[in-house]
């Protein structure tokens, strides 16, 4: 009975792709798992995250949109706002996300972030896949995978893994 809940399941989410068709819009917010021992991966975020090192905390908040230019392909921007330990960062987004036969996303982006008072910024090279489990005609629930390479050295040379779960809503 179970597994024909879940092949009912997995079969009702493979829909006729009208989710992602040319010209429908995506609202996203994600969270993140993960990042370095200091958390750098937060301080460029466009999603919801809560870190806590020691007496060190992190917070964030953002979400990230997109208009399908071509039927699977989204080109996307995000903004956020983090705290870290009392310091304001200022984060943007800028890429592409392609469902592969509608239910597999993959997202390539840039995210850089402004810091207060910092002499360097970060700037990510971010790869990004997942699965997309479309719960009705406009929600999904993407769970993923992202991992974040750095494009300045001078900030971090560390490239971080995100364990991601992502909701969405497709109009």
């Amino acid at each position: 009975m179970i597994a024909v809940a879940i092949g009912f399941t997995f079969t009702s989410n493979a829909q006729d792709g009208t989710q992602t068709d040319k010209g429908s819009w995506l609202i996203e917010a994600n969270t993140g798992f993960g990042g370095g021992d200091t958390g750098v991966a937060h301080t460029a975020n466009t999603g919801f995250g809560l870190v806590s090192i020691d007496d060190l905390t992190i917070w964030s908040i953002g979400a990230e949109g997109g208009y399908f230019i071509a039927d699977n392909l989204a080109a996307k921007v995000g903004l956020g706002y983090s705290d870290f330990d009392g310091t304001s960062i200022f984060s943007y987004k800028l890429g592409a996300k392609y469902y592969i036969i509608n239910t597999i996303p993959v997202q390539l982006d840039v995210t850089g972030a402004s810091l207060q008072d910092a002499t360097e910024n970060p700037l990510w090279l971010g790869f990004q896949g997942g699965y997309a489990i479309f719960i009705g005609d406009m929600v999904s629930i993407e769970p993923g995978l992202r991992y974040n390479l750095s494009l300045n050295e001078d900030f971090t040379e560390e490239g971080m893994f995100e364990f991601r779960i992502g909701f969405a809503l497709h109009f």
